[in-house]
């Protein structure tokens, strides 16, 4: 009874602290409001369209009047013939992104973070952040350029290789590096910005009573940049987990063919041709939502850990 009569009056006061600050500060509160109404209008409104992946749609029956069929299209999706081959090119593709996408910034972010030169470090900042204005489909032009028969990419792989190839997106097991190497090209610059950004914060008396105590650069990097930038390391670590299931399909679209399906076919390029070239709408919601639900348990744990081990999370 005491418990419930506290319950009672903690929740009371907490309305009234809500009420009050409201009456103080309903300015900032109506700010909010467009806010919210985007969200629920363009994010949260359309997600009721889900339950077609529970029904055998129909775009001239509508959604209302279209027949629940129940678990069909996910059972179809389990027991299909490429569903082996999607979840595991997905995987492959993202953990490659992770192990040299992901380090990449960091990397190119320390590095630049080293140097004197003022002339120098923009110089090398102003090159490698071009890449990501580029539109990604003038970008694919330029890989297929590149890696086709005489292109500049093909000789190097040819005299490193000692054979000779024709276009190499018409070998499978070339378009994993292609895909993720083009992509760190296109992005490394961009993603260093927040790194660099996390390192100026850095009090500069660490490095001073560092390099009293006889350290080198190194030593620095190693010792005081590196843990000071630790804790956006981790957040973007959690976000680039939680999206290990989905993909750059529309680069992969515009990269792949039926000679690389083997390597390059990911969920996301799958629900692109059953959904909008075989018009196989519920189908295609229902595998695309299974790749969304497995993308959240990935991220609810990647920040559960993160949080057990470095008090670090995003929630």
């Amino acid at each position: 009874m005491n418990g419930r009569n506290d319950r009672k009056r903690k929740n009371s006061l907490t309305l009234d602290l809500i009420r009050k600050d409201f009456k103080k500060n309903y300015f900032a509160y109506l700010l909010i409001i467009p806010v919210l109404a985007w969200y629920i209008i363009f994010c949260y409104g359309p997600m009721w369209g889900i339950t077609i992946a529970f029904k055998n749609y129909k775009p001239l029956l509508g959604f209302a009047a279209s027949k629940w069929v129940g678990l069909k299209y996910f059972e179809e999706f389990f027991t299909g013939p490429y569903f082996f081959r999607t979840i595991k090119n997905t995987l492959m593709l993202n953990v490659w992104g992770l192990a040299f996408g992901f380090t990449s910034p960091i990397l190119l972010a320390l590095l630049l973070n080293e140097v004197r030169g003022k002339v120098f470090k923009k110089t090398v900042q102003t090159i490698t952040y071009m890449p990501h204005f580029i539109s990604l489909v003038v970008i694919a032009g330029m890989i297929h350029i590149f890696t086709q028969s005489g292109g500049i990419i093909t000789q190097v792989v040819d005299f490193i290789t000692g054979t000779e190839h024709s276009s190499l997106l018409g070998y499978s097991k070339m378009f994993r590096p292609i895909y993720t190497f083009s992509g760190i090209w296109q992005n490394v610059g961009w993603d260093s910005i927040i790194y660099l950004s996390a390192m100026s914060s850095i009090d500069p008396g660490l490095y001073e009573a560092a390099e009293i105590d006889g350290a080198g650069r190194l030593r620095k990097m190693w010792h005081i940049t590196l843990p000071q930038i630790r804790p956006t390391i981790i957040i973007l670590f959690i976000f680039a987990v939680g999206g290990l299931m989905g993909s750059s399909h529309e680069k992969i679209i515009l990269l792949y063919n039926s000679l690389t399906y083997d390597t390059a076919d990911v969920i996301a390029s799958y629900v692109y041709r059953r959904g909008l070239q075989e018009a196989s709408y519920s189908f295609a919601t229902a595998v695309g939502l299974v790749s969304a639900v497995i993308n959240f348990i990935l991220l609810w744990a990647t920040n559960k850990i993160a949080k057990k081990y470095s008090e670090i999370s995003i929630w």
